[in-house]
């Protein structure tokens, strides 16, 4: 079965595992946040949706990299082509840059530990969007997490509100949430 599911940004995590088992802990080595992946409600879930090209984004790792990394350790040889896929959150700020002018900490209304949320089997999304549906138009949710959660923003961006993340530190993101609707 492996020979038939590709390695590419497009690949979904838990299909490339089903086919490539001995992949996990070479994923795992590529960054911590990808420990999570050993959750089995994260696996069932998350991994079930997201690509590889949002694994890179919320392991902060170039995307190309990774892709490289894997096809290498399944022996598919050379890596595929993969133009413009480094990616990140379209506001996305480091440790010493300011977050933009809407991301206020006297806005947030609610604020949610994703390492928490997934140690009790629960998966931060429809927690995040109960949240979002129980705030203020212009009122925050924060997010912290041990990763960056680039599956979770890309999902409430096309719910159509704003995203931020900040990286508060070396392993520790802040991700504000907007409601604007």
């Amino acid at each position: 079965m492996s020979e038939r599911v590709p390695i590419t940004p497009a690949t979904r995590v838990a299909e490339l595992l089903d086919a490539y088992p001995q992949l996990e802990e070479v994923l795992i080595r590529q960054a911590p946040a990808f420990t999570a992946l050993k959750n089995p409600i994260l696996r069932r879930t998350v991994a079930k949706v997201a690509t590889l090209e949002k694994a890179a984004q919320v392991g902060g790792v170039p995307v190309r990299d990774l892709v490289a990394t894997l096809r290498k350790a399944a022996g598919l040889g050379a890596e595929l082509p993969v133009a413009g896929t480094d990616a990140t959150p379209a506001e996305s700020v480091g440790p010493q840059e300011a977050p933009p002018a809407w991301v206020r900490e006297e806005q947030v209304r609610v604020t949610l530990d994703a390492e928490k949320l997934l140690e009790a089997g629960e998966v931060p999304l429809p927690r995040v969007q109960r949240a979002l549906q129980e705030i203020e138009v212009g009122q925050l949710v924060k997010l912290v997490s041990g990763f960056r959660p680039a599956p979770l923003i890309e999902a409430v961006e096309r719910g159509g509100h704003r995203t931020c993340m900040v990286q508060a530190g070396p392993t520790t993101f802040h991700t504000y949430l907007c409601r604007t609707h």
